[in-house]
């Protein structure tokens, strides 16, 4: 038996084996992609609640009790978690699982399922299909989504524009936050916020004034 060990040894931030995606096979490889892909358009919604992490000692990755302390339906629940106050996740953590048990809990309006646009009222648990590259993901209504153009590394700088999703059902707000992405400048100012506000009843979205500037902002 021989060992790689220049493999075996060599750092890498998600572990000490070769886990790049080019590794596994073709299936895999797209799936991982197809995630990636996701994961860079969310960036707008996740670099602004990095901000809140930085400014208002925010946590990204939340228990439900964080989100819903009212609901005692979510106090032993410890495979669910918000990734922010707009997405509810259910990791598939059973290999060979095609669907997956989801408790959502009750709020002022419903949940979407991110991959398929269904709504469901809240309340209660359901059993939600789970395929490989579709794992359980529900958004809450009210919440705003800033989605980006589909990027190869952070530190792009594309012309597309931020596309906003809007889930209806409720109201809701969000504060789009940009920096240069490169620097330290936001540390001395050098941020712009935008504020983002949904009204239910009126189906109005305002987009407030923009405060704040940095060096290469869009336009």
């Amino acid at each position: 038996m021989s060992i790689n060990l220049i493999n075996y040894l060599r750092p890498n931030i998600h572990g000490t084996r070769a886990t790049e995606i080019y590794n596994y096979n073709a299936q895999t490889q797209q799936i991982c992609t197809e995630f990636s892909r996701v994961r860079y358009r969310l960036m707008p919604y996740i670099y602004s609640l990095a901000w809140k992490v930085t400014n208002e000692n925010y946590t990204i990755t939340r228990a439900l009790p964080f989100d819903f302390p009212g609901d005692p339906g979510v106090i032993n629940i410890g495979n669910q978690f918000m990734f922010g106050p707009a997405l509810l996740i259910k990791p598939v953590t059973v290999a060979g699982a095609t669907s997956r048990s989801v408790y959502l809990p009750p709020t002022s309006g419903d949940w979407y399922n991110f991959w398929y646009g269904t709504r469901t009222a809240g309340g209660q648990t359901i059993n939600v299909l789970a395929p490989y590259d579709a794992m359980p993901l529900f958004i809450r209504a009210g919440s705003i989504i800033p989605f980006g153009p589909e990027l190869q590394y952070t530190g792009e700088k594309p012309a597309d524009p931020v596309t906003l999703y809007v889930y209806a059902g409720a109201d809701g707000a969000f504060t789009l936050y940009e920096d240069d992405g490169l620097t330290y400048g936001y540390e001395k100012g050098a941020f712009a916020r935008i504020p983002i506000g949904w009204n239910d009843a009126a189906k109005t979205l305002t987009i407030g004034k923009r405060a704040g500037k940095f060096p290469g902002m869009l336009a």
